[in-house]
């Protein structure tokens, strides 16, 4: 059985002290969800606070980026040793945003992959296709070559070392919905995709949706098969909201 886990992505969002309101809101509300692992990736600028506040509790930190070098002369970059000491357990790699906005290729992500893992932490990789992409008939094209870029640079070993989150692109604020049944084929797509390489890591790989899950939608994701958690935007912000989402996924398991 796959524990499901459900992590939330603030992307740039917050202050200091909503940064510390809601982190402390998350964990004074997640009290006895031990059936599913929960995560929030913060702002760089909130680490510190973050790691501090989280001393104790059962909910792990993540970051939402990192360079892919190890140290140098990269102003404004972030190394996966610097994370791992502010205590990360997770790195999100691969971001449609990322991607999109910051012209990450599959070899930067596969790079980047590489260094968080050698720094003990866990990535995140995100997939997925853009609306123009599942239109033409190319998702299955798209997410194929985002899979197989990683293991054709870090091998499939690597995939048991990692969580994947499907991000369908189209259904993040276009107004269109992806689904249960279609978020779901899509999952079952890349754990066919890696089960064709390695039947054992194809099974227990967990491979989160991460196209607006939210309160409303939250239990009827994770009753599909092959949703294992999600990655949460924006209801991430809201503790009500978040802490929603994961007792959905604690019920799951």
């Amino acid at each position: 059985m796959r524990q499901p886990l459900i992590a939330g992505n603030w992307k740039m969002n917050g202050t200091r002290a909503s940064a510390e309101a809601l982190i402390q809101g998350v964990i004074a509300g997640s009290t006895g969800m031990n059936q599913a692992d929960i995560a929030v990736c913060v702002p760089f600028v909130f680490l510190e606070l973050s790691q501090r506040l989280l001393s104790g509790a059962s909910i792990h930190l993540g970051a939402q980026n990192v360079c892919t070098e190890a140290s140098g002369a990269y102003t404004g970059e972030i190394s996966a040793t610097m994370l791992n000491e502010f205590g990360c357990r997770y790195v999100i790699c691969g971001h449609s945003e990322r991607r999109d906005y910051y012209g990450e290729t599959d070899v930067i992500v596969a790079k980047k992959l590489a260094m968080v893992m050698s720094a003990g932490m866990t990535p995140i990789l995100c997939v997925g296709e853009t609306l123009e992409q599942r239109e033409q008939g190319f998702m299955e094209t798209v997410i194929a070559r985002q899979i197989d870029a990683i293991i054709a640079a870090n091998g499939i070993a690597s995939f048991a070392q990692l969580e994947i989150a499907y991000e369908p692109v189209w259904a993040i604020g276009t107004g269109k919905t992806a689904t249960p049944e279609q978020a779901q084929e899509v999952h079952a797509f890349i754990r066919t995709r890696l089960s064709e390489r390695d039947a054992a890591i194809g099974a227990t790989v967990r491979i989160l949706y991460g196209g607006s899950m939210k309160p409303s939608n939250a239990a009827e994701l994770l009753a599909m098969p092959d949703i294992d958690g999600g990655l949460i935007g924006g209801a991430s912000l809201v503790a009500d909201d978040f802490l929603a989402i994961c007792q959905a996924g604690h019920a799951a398991a």
